[in-house]
């Protein structure tokens, strides 16, 4: 997920702000912005984290793991998230007797950014850290600026995943850096307290604001996504949830960075990829172009593809038509997954 919009976001706070009286750009700059960053909180009702770290061969991975029972998937999560956002991503899979395991990749939260910085390293460090829960082979579901690491860790530890879902995953490499050095001081505490005020004052402005990076829709078309995820409850209460799992951005940044770095290196082993793959992306996917979909589909042998027609970034979650491209992930889930 792109960071632009954050500045989009805050110009509108800061026109607020114009004529503030001095003593209320204290308060704010003494504010704490509400984050709550309990390590076992509740994201959403029914989606609990608890996380951990655990020292592998290879240095510190925070996770989560949901579940005791049935095949592991491992959650790989993208730019500005963290295990959180991995654990909230993969919660429509919870009641369906899968486990998932939720890490922190590199530069996230609790894993520092030592333990891998490339993609490459990153895999092997997944690898370690399936030794050291005990972990046989999982299946994945990578999304965004996480499918580079998905993608190599099928590619080099293909004994140990059994089946791959990447949505709207990059797959190329991509110019550019992770931001400019505006953006970058939006990324910053007082940044992060700008764009949570406008959250609490006006809440559709969050949601257009995400929208406009995250998808290429026409006005009419963002309108309708903005009312349908204002007025729709538990779509609304998945936006404020995932909202949440960008915060604090200084927790963060590190590995969104990183990913940005990484992502101008060379290509990915698709080709090599011999895990059974379903690619699925929005034809109006902002973020991450849909021809990066197309690239993937075009090397990854055997891979099976779902493309959204009208959908962007994060219409696999947020869209009228969520629960049916769901259904498609997980009956293939189900297909590959390990019987008893």
């Amino acid at each position: 997920m792109r960071k632009r919009r954050v500045v989009k976001i805050v110009v509108w706070v800061l026109a607020v702000l114009v004529g503030v009286p001095a003593a209320g750009i204290a308060a704010l700059l003494l504010w704490d912005g509400g984050i709550d960053t309990d390590p076992r909180r509740e994201l959403t009702r029914g989606v609990q984290i608890n996380l951990r770290t655990v020292t592998t061969r290879l240095g510190p991975v925070e996770y989560d793991l949901y579940g005791t029972e049935g095949p592991v998937l491992l959650s790989l999560h993208g730019g500005l998230g963290g295990a959180d956002q991995g654990r909230l991503f993969a919660s429509w899979l919870q009641e369906d007797g899968f486990r998932v395991l939720s890490p922190s990749r590199p530069g996230y939260l609790g894993t520092p950014l030592d333990s891998g910085r490339t993609h490459e390293e990153q895999a092997d460090l997944l690898a370690a850290l399936l030794d050291e829960l005990g972990i046989d082979r999982v299946g994945v579901l990578a999304v965004s600026a996480g499918s580079p690491v998905g993608y190599t860790f099928a590619a080099r530890h293909p004994d140990r995943v059994w089946g791959l879902v990447s949505v709207g995953g990059v797959s190329k490499p991509q110019p550019g850096g992770a931001g400019s050095s505006l953006r970058r001081a939006f990324l910053t505490t007082v940044g992060q307290k700008l764009t949570l005020l406008t959250a609490k004052v006006s809440f559709e402005t969050i949601v257009s604001g995400t929208l406009e990076e995250t998808s290429s829709f026409t006005e009419e078309q963002q309108a309708e996504r903005v009312s349908y995820i204002v007025n729709t409850p538990h779509v609304r209460t998945f936006f404020e949830a995932m909202f949440t799992t960008t915060f604090p951005y200084p927790e963060r940044w590190p590995g969104t960075d990183n990913d940005a770095a990484q992502a101008r290196r060379g290509a990915l082993p698709l080709e090599r990829i011999t895990t059974p793959t379903l690619l699925i992306h929005g034809r109006q996917d902002g973020d991450v172009p849909f021809d990066h979909g197309e690239f993937a589909a075009e090397r990854i042998p055997g891979a099976r593809r779902h493309w959204m027609e009208h959908e962007d970034h994060l219409g696999f979650w947020l869209s009228p038509e969520a629960s049916q491209v769901q259904a498609v992930a997980r009956a293939f889930l189900r297909e590959h997954a390990p019987g008893d």
